[in-house]
């Protein structure tokens, strides 16, 4: 018994520090992903945010340019951000996914990096860039009256969450299988492009005939962004979500793509 208890107390602690350690080496990897993308001054740091908010603000200015005011009685600009951002948050992410071992191969010869580490540092920086740039972009909008503040706070941080939980898992699970794949890598940009519509980005799936509706139901972005629309228009939507599903999903990919991750240096040109 004393023998066991001993044990424990010799474990705990070392599981500890290597978890401390691992913090610090993807804070580490963090670090030299804004040095090497943006460079090493002041205004490199400010492009992680700057980045994003030109992709959603532009998109926002255009479409609230060019469509009505209101689509189906709600005001296009919220539609647009709150749409947009998860986007922007989803094709960065994946983006920075693909060959990523391989890009930073060299790094490999450290003994604590891990092909894991690389990818998880280089989607947290891209979920972490987007999730500033949505935040000034939305209180824009809001200063601007083009917007109004969420009528339910709580829904909208919940669907932010799993939006952050989707990128995150799409993105582990993307960068070893671009590795392995030749063709996926190829093919991914193509591939995001064509399966814009089924991200709810521009629509609410209400808005479609019901025999339609099971295919944005069947994509956890698009439920997470239901997720975050009735935390922003409250009863003037119907939504479509189920956060079982979403959970269910987003950690299978998760799952998966931590183990095909830690496997994955076979399949690494170094």
């Amino acid at each position: 018994m004393l023998h066991r208890r001993s044990a424990a107390r010799h474990v705990n602690p070392t599981l500890l520090r290597a978890f401390n350690t691992q913090l610090r080496v993807i804070h580490a990897l963090l670090m030299r992903e804004i040095h090497t993308r943006y460079g090493r001054e002041n205004i490199g740091f400010l492009w992680v945010i700057g980045e994003p908010i030109l992709f959603c603000a532009g998109v926002a200015i255009v479409w609230t340019a060019i469509r009505p005011s209101h689509e189906h009685g709600l005001k296009m600009t919220a539609m647009v951000v709150t749409g947009y951002v998860p986007l922007t948050m989803w094709r960065h992410s994946s983006g920075r996914a693909v060959k990523a071992f391989e890009v930073n191969s060299t790094l490999l010869y450290h003994q604590l990096v891990t092909p894991l580490d690389i990818i998880v540092a280089r989607a947290v920086l891209e979920i972490i860039g987007t999730i500033l740039a949505g935040v000034l972009v939305v209180t824009g909008a809001v200063m601007l009256g083009y917007m109004e503040w969420p009528v339910d706070w709580g829904l909208v941080l919940a669907g932010l969450g799993f939006t952050c939980y989707f990128c995150f898992a799409f993105a582990i699970l993307l960068a070893p299988l671009t590795e392995r794949s030749e063709f996926l890598e190829k093919a991914m940009s193509i591939t995001m492009y064509l399966s814009l519509p089924l991200t709810g980005a521009f629509i609410m799936t209400d808005w479609l005939p019901s025999r339609y509706q099971w295919i944005l139901e069947a994509s956890p972005l698009a439920d997470s962004i239901e997720m975050i629309r009735q935390g922003v228009f409250g009863l003037k939507v119907v939504p479509h979500y189920s956060v079982p599903y979403m959970l269910a999903s987003c950690t299978i990919m998760l799952m998966v793509g931590m183990y095909l991750s830690m496997h994955s240096r076979k399949y690494i040109e170094m």
